[in-house]
């Protein structure tokens, strides 16, 4: 199971911190007036609450896991050689995976600058979680997935 090889100790909190590191790289990534408009939500979010990415990622991470883990058994079942790549062709479907706990927690948050952040930006959501795709795979590969 992909949980019994992120989720245990030491990994997990590796594995938020890395989780952490590509969201802070995507964001940097973007460009243009869509790229400006994500800076500034995030340069926001991360204002008034210090630490809250990697405090979210450790709420999130174990469901973001329990997402994977049919991808990562399709993974298995294709030979298991390179996740990059999987992820890459199943990107669809993971990023709807992945964003229908996010979604769900949206819903249900207090923080409303977050909130309202995530609201602006989701619309978009589908599309940069595919963009991430690659960095994902890596970070998954890190992990030796």
């Amino acid at each position: 199971m992909l949980a019994d090889i992120l989720l245990t100790e030491p990994n997990r909190p590796i594995l938020v911190n890395d989780c952490g590191d590509v969201i802070d790289a995507e964001v940097r990534s973007k460009s243009g007036v869509g790229g400006f408009a994500i800076k500034a939500a995030y340069r926001t979010v991360k204002a008034v609450k210090p630490g809250i990415i990697r405090s979210v990622v450790s709420v999130l991470v174990d469901d973001f896991v329990s997402q994977l883990e049919p991808t990562y058994d399709a993974f298995n079942e294709e030979g298991g050689e390179d996740i990059t790549s999987h992820l890459r062709r199943n990107a669809g479907s993971v990023a709807e995976a992945l964003l229908v706990i996010t979604d769900r927690r949206a819903e249900k948050s207090r923080h409303r600058t977050l909130c309202k952040a995530y609201k602006k930006l989701r619309p978009k959501g589908r599309k940069h979680v595919i963009e991430a795709i690659p960095r994902i795979g890596a970070m998954l590969a890190k992990h030796g997935i």
